[in-house]
């Protein structure tokens, strides 16, 4: 249903490792580790591995939906408006795959619709039909409209809150079923700065947090990227997930098993309803096709070995970053003595 491909972002081509709100504005900052280096225009990427993250977060859904989502003193405006706002991106955004008339939503590739009551989140009229991807959700019934809606992107949803009185932030919701290393239950209800704390290297960004949420809820919207590098591709790395070999104490660098994750997450306020939704899509791509070239291995390396000690933990790098400097460094070299007698011969 989805056939576009896959944009390749290379965030670390700037050599240096950085914790900073890096905000691009949506729709007309260019990207320059993008491929194409055009601005990003979407909110949501539906592309080929649009059944992969379906099938993913259905299984998460199946398994224990509760300790991936949930509230806490989300308004029914807040709600209503970021709810709202997905389901009429979705719609406009999917090519009429997806269809939103304000009340009834409708996937024709996932073969389901229902009508969505936004304000209060209920889910009513669910019916199901034929489609392309249909088998997927066959067994999947929504608990309401934010599960309901979240089923149909690849990119999970939160919801930040302000309170336009005293200024107090905080996590007001979450349906995050693609975790990279992190429980959402951690942060529900959480400030800015408790939320991003135990990020290495995050306390000149939480510094900002007042005038870093004010510009999103009132001025954007916006686009970022953060990036690690993992040893599984799995979406699903809650830390109550089954173990995998990413971040597992036996592990050690493999360039084949290595995969480059970029997360893609946008920003878009709502400033009657203090407030704004964070979607976020990861991007997995095999390490030995994000580092194609000398450039990408030396950036990378570079970016690597930027990060203090407290980073290269948080990442999960420490027992990878030895081998993975040592690949890095190899590439560049037998990539350059490949270029190098071709330019010389002229060819």
């Amino acid at each position: 249903m989805f056939p576009g491909p896959q944009v390749t972002y290379r965030p670390f081509l700037e050599g240096v490792y950085r914790v900073s709100a890096g905000l691009f504005r949506l729709g007309t900052q260019p990207i320059p580790w993008r491929e194409d280096g055009r601005a990003e225009e979407h909110t949501f990427a539906l592309d080929r591995e649009y059944a992969r993250f379906i099938a993913s977060k259905v299984a998460v859904h199946r398994r224990a939906l509760h300790a991936y989502t949930g509230e806490a003193g989300l308004t029914p405006e807040l709600r209503e408006a970021a709810l709202t706002f997905v389901a009429r991106t979705l719609a406009a955004e999917s090519g009429g795959a997806m269809t939103w008339d304000g009340r009834r939503f409708t996937n024709r590739a996932l073969g389901w619709a229902a009508d969505l009551g936004l304000r209060w989140g209920s889910v009513e009229a669910l019916t199901r039909f034929d489609a392309p991807l249909a088998p997927l959700v066959a067994g999947v019934t929504p608990l309401q409209a934010l599960d309901f809606l979240a089923l149909n992107t690849p990119e999970d949803l939160a919801v930040l809150a302000r309170d336009p009185q005293g200024g107090r932030d905080w996590l007001a919701a979450a349906h995050v079923l693609s975790p990279g290393h992190w429980d959402p239950r951690d942060k529900l209800g959480r400030d800015f700065a408790a939320v991003h704390a135990p990020v290495a290297g995050s306390g000149p960004m939480n510094a900002t947090a007042p005038r870093l949420l004010e510009a999103v809820i009132s001025r954007g919207p916006f686009v970022r990227f953060a990036w690690g590098v993992a040893m599984s591709d799995r979406l699903d790395q809650h830390p109550a997930a089954p173990p995998d070999e990413d971040r597992a104490a036996t592990t050690r660098f493999d360039p084949a098993r290595a995969f480059l994750r970029v997360e893609r997450q946008t920003l878009t306020g709502f400033p009657a309803a203090h407030g704004a939704l964070f979607t976020i899509r990861p991007y997995l791509y095999p390490l030995r096709e994000a580092v194609a070239t000398p450039g990408q291995a030396g950036a990378l390396a570079a970016a690597l070995r930027s990060m203090t000690p407290p980073q290269v933990t948080y990442k999960g790098l420490a027992h990878l970053l030895p081998g993975l400097l040592e690949w890095l460094n190899a590439q560049q070299s037998l990539k350059e003595s490949e270029v190098s007698p071709a330019l010389h011969s002229g060819a």
